[in-house]
């Protein structure tokens, strides 16, 4: 090894052990001691780059972003290759909790990607990084929604969460870089599931739900049209919202099976609840009572369903608006 160089050795049998007890804890959620076993492991071989990439890691998972930034940074000195790497995409993540958009700029671009604006300081803009899904609350009652990628670290929520995530339509949040899972759709698109690590930005929009009347799917689509042109969203949570196990979660899953004629086997849910399977009874394909999640400020929320209504009254109804969110 070479102080101050870049050349790489191999880690000693003490630092792999402590790192590996480390970990192992991290399993468990003890991050305060296996803090402890990463700073020993880094005192141990303070040249190695790894050693301060497993502590930026045990701080993005602590949420520490400065001690993430600082570990981060450390690693990325240490670096034997001069793209890729995914220390840069820890320093990436740190920087863009934190805001710190340059260092946000230089972490992006040293991992290979690229980011307009050049130098500027300002929030990076425009990656056209397109579609993909969030795993919303990943450790507790977890839910998968789409949304829009801002940049390589942040995503904005653009379906109706269930009120149990604590989310909102509209919201930024934070997540992390490994993909758990895909969503492919009948074109043969497939998108990544990341998983969220925490709230970036609020939406001061609530989220409702109401008990809709719609004789057919195009009175259903009518409102998500409606809620969509006065700039929120509508959306029929008993068509949208699938149960699955965690396997099936954190697999390549086909975004629209459950639909039409065909069940899906990885759909958990049950005639009568919410889900591709909650609007078959008795052979029927479509039921007209919807559970139905809005997207809309207090004012508006109920000139949005009143107006869906008086577009054809002979087809559509609404009750029961609750704001959950």
């Amino acid at each position: 090894m070479r102080i101050f160089g870049k050349g790489r050795h191999r880690p000693s049998a003490s630092w792999r052990q402590a790192t590996d007890r480390a970990f192992t804890l991290i399993g468990d959620g003890r991050y305060e001691d296996a803090g402890e076993l990463l700073t020993r492991a880094a005192d141990l071989e303070p040249w190695l780059s790894e050693s301060w990439f497993n502590l930026a890691l045990l701080h993005k998972f602590r949420h520490d972003w400065e001690q993430a930034r600082a570990a981060g940074l450390r690693a990325v000195a240490l670096l034997d290759r001069e793209t890729g790497a995914p220390d840069w995409w820890n320093v990436g993540i740190a920087a863009t909790a934190l805001q710190d958009w340059p260092l946000a700029r230089r972490a992006w671009q040293a991992y290979g990607l690229k980011v307009p604006g050049g130098a500027s300081a300002a929030e990076p803009v425009g990656m056209e990084l397109g579609s993909a899904a969030v795993r919303l609350s990943p450790e507790g009652e977890a839910e998968v929604v789409w949304g829009r990628r801002l940049d390589p670290a942040r995503l904005e929520v653009l379906s109706i969460p269930l009120p149990s995530s604590g989310r909102r339509w509209g919201e930024v949040v934070l997540h992390d870089g490994v993909p758990h899972g895909e969503r492919t759709t009948s074109t043969g698109h497939s998108y990544p599931v990341f998983d969220e690590i925490e709230l970036w930005a609020p939406s001061p929009v609530p989220t409702w739900v109401v008990l809709l009347e719609a004789a057919t799917e195009a009175d259903r689509d009518a409102l998500e049209q409606l809620a969509a042109d006065a700039g929120f969203a509508a959306e029929d949570w008993s068509s949208s919202v699938r149960l699955l196990c965690r396997m099936c979660s954190e697999s390549r899953m086909p975004s629209d099976e459950g639909e039409g004629v065909h069940l899906d086997p990885h759909d958990h849910s049950e005639p009568g609840h919410p889900g591709p399977l909650g609007h078959r009874t008795d052979g029927q394909l479509w039921v007209p009572e919807r559970e139905c999640g809005v997207a809309a400020p207090a004012s508006l929320v109920r000139g949005l369903l009143d107006g869906w209504v008086a577009d054809s009254p002979d087809s559509r109804d609404w009750r029961d608006l609750e704001e959950v969110c």
